[in-house]
């Protein structure tokens, strides 16, 4: 419920509302493009997207200034031609847009379609934002290689028992789902050297010698890749069980040196660009990263590049650091490849912390002797083709790139990349919108590429910036209008060295401290007062979206009086020096009138009187709580009530001087 104190408080702010509305909201908005100053079409299209230039010759003829940049409406009402107006808008060209494909055919596969449209070129104007969509399609009975990649050092021995058959097997069940399935085969252990392996003579044959539990291995090595790519999964089996596991010294294994090498030897694992592409890591321990080499004094990082000798081995697993997971995780999207983690419980969480840095990668629980492997992998399969997640690649970085998905449910989702519980078949949608920062140097195209994780087909685009005027191409060199001195470009001159002036008609020695003294009203203020341009001797004023300013020195306007409802000064009056109460609507007998300002309101507010039982000293100048925008000295300046403020000249009415008077609330 509101107490009397609380009414009383209310109309007061009521009052000071209405002050404030009524002195700083008769001006109009900031004109943007105005106040930015441009001096040539290219700066003016830089300040905003709504601003426009006008190149025409004859515009704004006259003592004042004339700004050239300005809304596109304006200048049209100025008197521009809308054939001289420069404004680019940003655009969207579509160059290649194959429909999608509903299956992948078996066989026939090389002209699947799963991304539309497939290249477009942008023409960007900073600033202003446009939009394109992308569609995206996981089509039906697509082909898929898989690559497993087994660790064998000594602990995995059962599960390499488990998996001796595993070939035929995995065939049948991804025979379900797709008509062309490949399978690899590849090992890993770990680098031979110490501290990550045995390095005695006695253990360089046979890491085992000695070890009770299982006397006989073969040496370690770093990776080995032993079969490529097959759909005969009879190979696949008899490689497999010619296997023997090897042993390493730490924990840790090398697996990272494997995937990365499995990833980027296309040629010898056997990559086929129009198929899925899934790399199986099986193993029980965690990896060693980037910077352990440092152990063992391998201080070179890894270069990413393939390193396989003839006996398709890891040549440069004593040579090279283990990769980092970003390298990792660049090279695995680069080849188009989902890694599937299939790891012992007890890892499952560190490996799934890796999936969150490595797009594309997923993780599987294994059981200790790998039983469940082909579910895992069919799980993990079907997970896939289940998800759909855009990257960009190449990203300039002058651009900004904002995407909203819109998945099988229909409803726009801002800020996300990424649709998931997908079935094979349904289509999906990305709008992408594109705004450009700023403009890269002179001559300088952009592109980048945007492509769903693990897929062949990708987006390329194109982007060109709207940053020149098409008045520049038309420049005129020792132009007429430029005095013969300068080049004549989009309506302004560019004045040769040496040369100044609208029309380089001064020279450049003229500038000194006379030719400056004649655009200062006296000696220490500013130019033209500050609201105007010097030009040979005289100043040449700026137009301005509040009103007129003119005199010798720019030093006058007919804007920074009070008005009212837009009106200046109320038309009734101008201020004068003697005025006690320079804001007439403050008063009862105002234009608008207050009548809650008199004691004798039919709206009583005895607070207003001097006989009130609860004074308002805080309206006083004196007040223990002053409001300080009452005073000359605010903090929230009002240029006009204030005697340093701009005049009005003699030829629109009396100077104005004084400060606000206090008499009505005192």
């Amino acid at each position: 419920m509101w107490r009397p104190w609380m009414q009383r408080a209310a109309l007061c702010c009521l009052v000071i509302e209405t002050f404030i509305c009524n002195t700083l909201g008769s001006s109009s908005g900031l004109n943007m493009c105005m106040s930015g100053s441009a001096t040539s079409c290219e700066d003016c299209l830089l300040i905003h997207p709504s601003c426009a230039w006008c190149a025409q010759e004859d515009f704004g003829i006259g003592r004042t200034l004339p700004s050239r940049c300005d809304f596109t409406s304006n200048l049209v009402k100025r008197g521009c031609d809308t054939r001289h107006i420069e404004s680019p808008k940003s655009s969207v060209s579509v160059l290649q847009n194959a429909l999608l494909s509903s299956k992948g055919s078996g066989s026939n596969h090389t002209n699947v379609v799963q991304i539309m449209p497939q290249k477009i070129s942008l023409s960007l104007r900073p600033g202003e934002q446009t939009s394109f969509e992308v569609q995206v399609r996981q089509v039906e009975d697509y082909p898929v290689d898989l690559y497993y990649l087994m660790d064998l050092s000594l602990s995995m021995k059962d599960d390499l028992d488990t998996i001796r058959n595993l070939g035929t097997k995995l065939a049948d069940e991804m025979g379900q789902l797709t008509s062309n399935f490949r399978l690899g085969f590849g090992s890993f252990v770990d680098k031979n050297m110490s501290p990550f392996s045995y390095t005695a003579p006695k253990y360089q044959e046979n890491p085992c010698n000695g070890y009770k539990l299982f006397p006989n291995c073969v040496p370690t090595f770093g990776f080995r890749h032993i079969l490529s790519l097959t759909d005969k999964v009879d190979r696949f089996n008899q490689e497999v069980q010619k296997q023997m596991v090897s042993r390493n010294r730490d924990a840790p294994e090398g697996g990272f040196d494997a995937i990365l090498q499995a990833a980027v030897c296309k040629e010898e694992i056997g990559w086929r660009k129009e198929a899925y592409h899934l790399l199986v890591f099986a193993t029980d321990d965690v990896p060693h990263l980037a910077l352990d080499g440092r152990l063992g004094g391998l201080v070179q990082p890894h270069d990413g590049q393939c390193h396989l000798n003839e006996q398709n081995e890891y040549r440069a697993s004593t040579q090279m650091d283990y990769p980092s997971l970003a390298l990792l995780g660049e090279k695995l999207a680069e080849n188009n490849i989902f890694l599937i983690f299939a790891v012992t419980k007890r890892l499952y969480v560190i490996y799934k912390n890796f999936t969150a840095l490595i797009p594309g990668t997923t993780v599987e629980i294994l059981d200790q002797d790998s039983k469940n492997v082909i579910q895992l992998i069919v799980n993990a399969y079907n997970n896939i083709r289940s998800k759909v997640e855009l990257s960009v690649w190449d990203h300039p970085e002058d651009l900004s790139l904002s995407f909203t998905a819109t998945c099988q449910d229909g409803k726009p989702l801002p800020g996300l990349r990424k649709c998931v519980d997908l079935k094979i078949g349904d289509t999906v949608s990305f709008n992408v919108s594109v705004d450009a920062r700023g403009c890269p140097p002179k001559g300088t195209d952009q592109t980048f590429t945007i492509k769903p994780v693990g897929f062949k087909d990708r987006l390329e685009v194109t982007v060109d910036y709207q940053c020149k005027c098409m008045c520049s191409h038309r420049a005129l060199t020792n132009s007429s209008v430029c005095s013969s001195i300068g080049t004549y470009t989009c309506g302004t001159c560019q004045c040769d060295s040496g040369y100044l002036g609208a029309r380089c008609e001064c020279q450049e020695g003229e500038a000194g401290s006379m030719y400056l003294s004649a655009c200062r009203e006296t000696e220490g203020k500013q130019i033209c007062s500050g609201r105007g341009e010097c030009s040979c001797n005289q100043c040449l004023c700026f137009e301005s979206e509040f009103g007129k300013i003119y005199g010798r020195f720019c030093e006058c306007d007919d804007f920074s009086c009070a008005r009212h409802k837009g009106i200046l000064c109320s038309v009734f009056s101008k201020f004068s020096p003697s005025s006690p109460l320079p804001l007439p609507f403050l008063s009862p007998s105002s234009p608008l009138p207050l009548p809650f300002l008199s004691p004798s309101s039919p709206l009583p507010l005895p607070f207003l009187s001097p006989s009130s039982p609860l004074p308002l000293p805080f309206l006083s100048p004196s007040s223990p709580l002053p409001l300080p925008f009452l005073s000359p000295s605010s903090l929230l300046p009002l240029s006009f009530l204030s005697p340093s403020s701009p005049r009005l000249c003699p030829e629109a009415g009396p100077v104005i001087s004084g400060h606000v008077s206090t008499a009505l609330v005192q």
